[in-house]
């Protein structure tokens, strides 16, 4: 099973609606979205529709150390995730979050805690980790480590999350070898399930091309 989607709306909502049937909320990463706004995804998104949530900044900012500031910002976002019915957390690590043996402990303890919460929880560590290391302690805690498929290659465990950057940073777009590229990266994949989430500034049309690859 494979799910296409973007990090945030790029385009209005109930347009996105239409393309898509999940996306990675980006509002709780710095603050939690009006009751309004919430109330208006859950009632124009279509059935079946999934929302997740990326993670509040100031988590990782605390070093994901389980404490006052991660457990009331923890609190926050499942107050959303009820909402808007939404099973899954994001957690993207700081540059800062160095693969240090203290910081694996760390999380270690985190990632368990957040899944007392929420169905599934992704972690996207920051440069300089070993990603086969990542999916080992992801195995160990049952928890997701995102990657990037075109620069990192697959995840090796059943359940995967890719989050695509863009070729060149953010502000790049992919090109149609590239997608071409991805898609037979996803079909030649064996996950059970495998989320890929675009997040470069062109996502909402470089994520339909990937879905029309899919299918060619």
């Amino acid at each position: 099973m494979i799910t296409v989607g973007c990090a945030g709306f790029p385009v209005p909502a109930t347009r996105y609606f239409r393309e898509f049937g999940f996306v990675e909320v980006q509002e709780t990463h710095l603050s939690v979205p009006g009751r309004g706004t919430i109330r208006r995804w859950r009632r124009e998104a279509p059935d079946g529709f999934r929302f997740a949530l990326l993670g509040p900044r100031n988590i990782g900012q605390e070093g994901f150390r389980v404490g006052k500031v991660t457990q009331t910002s923890l609190d926050n976002i499942a107050d959303v995730a009820e909402a808007l019915e939404a099973a899954t957390a994001v957690f993207v690590a700081p540059s800062e979050f160095t693969p240090t043996r203290a910081n694996k402990a760390v999380l270690r303890e985190f990632l368990p805690d957040v899944r007392h919460r929420f169905q599934t929880v992704v972690f996207e560590p920051c440069d300089g980790w070993d990603l086969d290391d990542c999916d080992e302690i992801g195995e160990q805690v049952d928890a997701v480590m995102a990657r990037d498929p075109l620069v990192n290659g697959l995840s090796q465990r059943k359940v995967a999350y890719y989050r695509l950057h863009g070729p060149a940073g953010h502000k790049s777009r992919y090109e149609d070898p590239a997608i071409e590229r991805l898609a037979q990266i996803a079909k030649d994949a064996g996950h059970e399930r495998a989320t890929y989430v675009f997040t470069n500034v062109d996502m909402f049309a470089d994520a339909k091309r990937f879905k029309k690859a899919l299918k060619g």
